[in-house]
């Protein structure tokens, strides 16, 4: 055989195994898997109800009020704190008001309708408008929801009962007469910290 001729088989020869061995890697079995994960968000859906808690006309000093609302939780997480903000606006009717109709508006909280003789917490309109408690947390109603797991399960509402009271402080409180008062108490409800799942 001539020197063309093994020089001809050899390169064909080379080439096939390099068909060969190209041609051999589509031979391997194989095999795939595939996963997927899904991430939904819960909600935070708290509201009270009514949402008008009170609505009185003729008050004079000395008149208490004992009111009940529901506050209730839509959502799918449980509420782990609740911060109550208080504002309110007062139209004074005569033009001679001195002094402030919420430092005489005392509010006074309480666990149920059975202890109105020991509220909880007890502060006046004035001085909860500069306040910001967290009503499960702190003085206003943490036992109540200490009681029910210290929080507002998802799901689930607690009714919970104030008292206001036009305090009488025994001195002229003329300047009131025909006033009003313009409540707005805001719920903020808040998820307690995150957990592993």
């Amino acid at each position: 055989m001539s020197i063309k001729k093994k020089l001809g088989m050899g390169v064909m020869t080379a080439a096939m195994g390099l068909s060969l061995i190209g041609g051999g890697t589509y031979a391997y079995f194989s095999d795939s898997a595939e996963a997927s994960g899904s991430f939904a968000a819960g909600t935070l859906d708290l509201s009270a109800d009514p949402t008008t808690i009170i609505d009185v006309e003729n008050l004079k000093p000395g008149d208490t009020m004992l009111r009940s609302f529901d506050l209730v939780n839509g959502g799918t997480l449980d509420i782990a704190s609740i911060n109550l903000d208080t504002s309110y606006t007062v139209t004074d009717a005569n033009g001679n008001n001195v002094d402030d109709f919420g430092k005489h508006i005392r509010v006074n909280f309480l666990i149920n309708a059975d202890k109105l003789d020991v509220p909880i917490f007890s502060t006046t309109l004035n001085e909860l408008q500069s306040m910001s408690p967290d009503v499960i947390e702190g003085n206003i109603f943490g036992a109540w929801f200490a009681e029910r797991g210290g929080n507002l399960a998802a799901g689930t509402s607690d009714k919970l009962y104030v008292q206001y009271e036009f305090v009488d402080n025994g001195q002229d409180q003329n300047q009131f007469q025909g006033d009003s008062l313009e409540l707005k108490w805001t719920f903020e409800g808040k998820q307690g910290a995150g957990e592993a799942r």
